[in-house]
């Protein structure tokens, strides 16, 4: 293949802006459509400014007038950032119009839609009535790194503050060095919160601000024990306490456990590299991890700390990249046979 075509659904958004510069450059994928019913018609430029050289000429599509553009028999590479909720329902849609045109699609959704393998568990966090449950089991999730490979053509991937935990709490539960209670503390940058502003996004409520909100009532803990548990075989205790912080982008993850007894600094070391050590995306480093080191970037900085029988382990992540666009790029990259650092390998800008 010398190209296939990408189309990114809820392209408005931040993770939106995030996939398009990301596919802009990509050897592989080609953007034939910009998805935004809100916007649709209006230039890609206007909304992303700072895309405007790879996408002077773009236009956002509206939702059912993009496909039909592609040739039958093509594949398709198909993101969605749109939504928790309204995901799986344009998904729904798309997949059932493509097969009609044998069009061979392959989906990463970066929304909480096929998180859950089953419709009455998403219902329970989410308190609504699932848009496509009969593709429930057309997909799987897991953040890349702990999952070799797939079978299915579909991927969800985990929200940010999911995957930059998972990275460091994944390495304790699989050492076996740790009891599987886990206590863990999270802050993350304005832009998790999405591009429509709101209280707590507001620059003079944020800035030089810090603050904790759904103190142990995250509803992305019950999504981080099951991905855990598929990841590492063992059924831990998330408590979870996400904080907002006076940045833009990142999150900086903390995961404390009690050893089981006594360790040393180097068997948790090990038990990193271990992991890790065919990830390109992941640096293990002695000390704390830091935002300005990954900032930009798909990678992700996982360090760690021990004192007697208590441990920590702790991950720093873009959240719109390694946590939403870059992952669900891997993911992508995957899925048509690229490696996964196709498109994601460029050098991020400094002190950011």
């Amino acid at each position: 293949m010398t190209s296939v075509p990408a189309v990114v659904l809820g392209a408005t958004g931040y993770v939106g802006g995030e996939l398009l510069r990301l596919i802009a450059t990509h050897p592989l994928f080609d953007l034939v459509a910009a998805v935004s019913e809100s916007r649709a018609g209006e230039p890609v430029a206007d909304t992303f400014p700072h895309l405007g050289s790879a996408f002077d000429d773009t236009l956002f599509a509206a939702h059912g007038t993009w496909l039909e553009t592609i040739p039958a028999g093509s594949p398709l590479a198909l993101f969605s950032a749109a939504p928790h909720g309204a995901s799986a329902a344009m998904i729904a849609k798309v997949l059932e119009q493509a097969k009609e045109r044998d069009i061979g699609v392959r989906v990463v959704d970066v929304s909480a839609d096929f998180r859950y393998r089953d419709a009455a568990a998403y219902e329970s966090v989410y308190g609504a009535a699932h848009g496509a449950p009969q593709l429930l089991g057309d997909f799987v999730c897991a953040v890349p790194e702990h999952l070799a490979g797939t079978d299915t053509q579909h991927v969800a991937h985990p929200g940010c503050f999911a995957t930059a935990i998972l990275l460091a709490a994944v390495p304790l539960l699989q050492s076996g060095l740790v009891n599987p209670e886990l206590f863990i503390t999270g802050i993350t940058g304005s832009t998790g919160s999405g591009r429509a502003p709101q209280p707590g996004t507001h620059h003079p409520e944020r800035h030089s601000n810090l603050y904790a909100y759904k103190a142990l009532s995250h509803r992305h803990a019950p999504e981080i024990a099951n991905l855990a548990e598929a990841a590492s075989g063992i059924r831990a205790g998330i408590n979870f306490v996400p904080h907002s912080g006076p940045f833009a982008r990142g999150i900086f993850a903390s995961v404390q456990a009690q050893a089981t007894g006594e360790i040393a600094a180097e068997r948790l070391r090990e038990s990193l590299e271990s992991l890790y050590a065919d990830a390109p995306f992941v640096r293990v480093v002695d000390g704390s991890p830091k935002l300005k080191n990954v900032v930009a970037s798909n990678m992700a900085e996982v360090g760690f700390a021990v004192s007697g029988n208590t441990v920590v382990a702790m991950t720093a992540i873009d959240n719109l990249v390694k946590g939403a666009a870059g992952g669900a790029m891997q993911w992508m990259n995957r899925l048509f046979d690229q490696p996964d650092t196709a498109g994601l390998a460029g050098i991020p800008p400094g002190w950011t």
